[in-house]
């Protein structure tokens, strides 16, 4: 590896302790700001009646021909997926019910702020780095535009392993640290080995300068953040003594393609509602999402420090999501883990394509199943351990819904057509399935289902459209009203697409070891035809069968939706590519008030990383 400068501050190193999951730490802290549980009982209870009227409506038509094994496998199996759509329901039903009774708290900036010395942390890997020192370049001016109480020092915390890049990084670094603002120290700092990944970085950072930090702001590569937003959680921090963590509700931006922009109006029109709700319920024991979070530095050395995962042969496993840990970690420990939803101007990019979101998410996947392997961890509190738990089920939940796939298109649409029935029909000791869903019962299952997986979106929208002001944002009701339809159709067009990869994910999870580390693709391309078949022949070839099945009278018609997802998955991977393109409507490009109107911070970034570019480009090009 080519040698190459680094530019950091006196050693300040600070001790970072492993933590022992078999062992709860004693300490005084332990039961400090407990959260109040009425309105987890107003999310939870609710969940779960909603889910036993379900199963018990199930359960009395199925037991029509008396229960088998079988049967109760596949009702448990319905019970335990519902259960994860109603809790998303009630906690949209609590985020509405808490908009007139919550304080607005979160709206005001506190007050008896101490100043802190806060370290902004930007941890990368083989990132383009024009992006990367455009977004630090703008949020450090928009800091210095501010009087603020603190001091605020960056951190380039590079793992890069291409030597070209790591060049670039460097000129780009020299550039910012010669026009970074006065009072606001730049230090850039190149690990000869990136052991641990981006948790071995930050700790890397910590063993060597945390002390002289009191908190630390974890940024992405992708992050940007408004200088308002990054004074309100140092203040906010400083003013809480007993908060550990406090978590943003990151917005997406830069999304310029078709499947980038779903999940950005997603984001922005419905995200906000549930994020609402997530922060009464859960209260001061919040989680962390790996970035756009502010971090007390010495609670995180104190009490997060991570072990390795024990197997049978050989180095024990990295845990790779180690946030949603780090944070159980840091309530163990009796500190507080906030989550203010209402603290704008803080922003993250997203994949641009079907199939950067389905290799990100195999990453994803890998380490949140590790989570299963956690839910034992001693002291953890029982929020922290739900958190963990869904990070697992946000996943195991699409092999659930695709074996219940399975299931409905092998019972077919009636006693005759049931293909379990006829393969087995001449074997007396197979049990009889449950009689074949009437074309009644299924409307009616799938009505429901649809109902709840689609309530957060329409009350999200509802809530938007009763009030002018939020709809004039959007471009308008006619304009809101149509994203919120084509969003609404394409979501429902890849899910079954995304069920299968994320089906996938898990088989991969686990029975292989480990998962190529790629950085994330941010600059969307289209990819070839080959690499689509090669990506989505599993798909393809299941819609396929379901099509089939359907032209045959095999297959229950309720199916089709989901057939034709499945079949069009090359196609609809491939629309995912398309540049949404100013010469379309509005509403067709799903327009959003960061579209319409672009955050200032962003388009300060925006400028930065084009200005960088062309200076980088010029040296290549004076190199050569």
């Amino acid at each position: 590896m080519t040698h190459l400068p680094a530019y950091m501050p006196p050693a300040a190193p600070l001790e970072m302790q492993t933590q022992n999951l078999a062992v709860c730490p004693r300490t005084a802290r332990m039961d400090k700001g407990a959260g109040r549980s009425a309105w987890r009982w107003a999310v939870f209870l609710p969940a779960l009646m909603i889910t036993a009227w379900l199963v018990w409506g199930l359960y009395g038509w199925l037991m029509n021909a008396g229960m088998t094994g079988l049967e109760w496998a596949l009702l448990t199996m319905i019970g335990a997926t519902f259960v994860w759509v109603t809790l998303s329901v009630c906690t949209v039903g609590v985020a509405i019910a808490g908009l007139t009774a919550r304080q607005q708290a979160d709206d005001r900036a506190p007050r008896d702020v101490a100043p802190m010395n806060v370290a902004l942390l930007v941890p990368i890997y083989n990132e383009v780095p024009a992006d990367v020192f455009g977004n630090a370049t703008a949020m450090l001016h928009d800091l210095a535009r501010r009087p603020v109480p603190h001091r605020y020092t960056l951190f380039i915390l590079s793992d890069t392993r291409d030597e070209a890049i790591a060049v670039q990084e460097w000129q780009a670094f020299e550039r910012l640290r010669a026009e970074a603002p006065k009072g606001i120290d730049v230090h850039y700092r190149r690990r000869a080995m990136n052991t641990d990944k981006k948790v071995g970085n930050i700790v890397d950072w910590i063993t060597g300068w945390g002390a002289a930090h009191d908190a630390m702001l974890v940024l992405d590569a992708d992050s940007v953040m408004s200088g308002r937003a990054i004074e309100r959680l140092a203040s906010e921090l400083s003013a809480d003594p007993d908060a550990g963590l406090i978590q943003t509700f990151p917005v997406l931006i830069g999304a310029d393609t078709i499947f980038a922009r779903l999940q950005q109006f997603s984001n922005i029109a419905y995200g906000w509602l549930l994020a609402e709700g997530l922060a009464l319920w859960a209260r001061t024991e919040g989680n962390y999402w790996g970035h756009n979070a502010i971090i007390r530095t010495r609670a995180f050395a104190t009490s997060a420090g991570l072990p390795r995962l024990k197997r049978l042969k050989g180095e024990g496993d990295l845990i790779l999501s180690h946030d949603f840990v780090e944070a159980g970690l840091l309530r163990r420990a009796g500190w507080r883990v906030r989550f203010l939803p209402r603290v704008t101007g803080s922003y993250e990019e997203t994949p641009g394509t079907l199939i950067d979101y389905a290799l990100r998410d195999r990453r994803w996947c890998r380490g949140n199943l590790q989570h299963l392997r956690l839910l034992g961890t001693a002291g953890l509190h029982p929020v922290s351990r739900f958190h963990l738990l869904h990070g697992a089920v946000a996943y195991l939940l699409s092999p659930a819904w695709f074996v219940l796939l399975v299931i409905w298109a092998l019972l077919g649409i009636d006693s005759e057509t049931n293909v379990i029935r006829y393969f087995n029909e001449s074997n007396p000791f197979f049990p009889d399935w449950p009689p074949a869903m009437s074309h009644i019962d299924s409307a009616v299952f799938l009505v429901i289902m649809y109902a709840m997986l689609l309530t957060p979106k329409i009350a999200a929208a509802a809530l938007i459209a009763a009030r002018p002001r939020a709809a004039r944002a959007f471009g308008g009701y006619a304009t809101f009203f149509t994203a919120f339809v084509v969003e609404v159709a394409l979501s429902i067009a890849y899910a079954p697409v995304l069920m299968i990869q994320q089906t996938k994910a898990v088989l991969r999870a686990t029975f292989t070891r480990s998962e190529p580390w790629t950085p994330q693709q941010r600059s969307a391309r289209g990819y070839p035809l080959i690499t689509l078949l090669r990506f989505h022949w599993v798909e393809t070839l299941f819609g396929l069968l379901l099509l089939a099945g359907l032209m045959a009278g095999l297959v229950s018609l309720w199916l089709l939706p989901i057939m034709a997802s499945l079949v069009l998955a090359v196609p609809l991977s491939a629309l995912s590519s398309v540049a949404v393109t100013d010469r379309l409507p509005e509403g067709l490009r799903m327009a959003s008030p960061h579209t319409l109107r672009e955050p200032a911070i962003v388009a300060q970034a925006r400028k930065a990383r084009m200005q960088i570019k062309s200076q980088l480009d010029a040296q290549e090009v004076a190199a050569e």
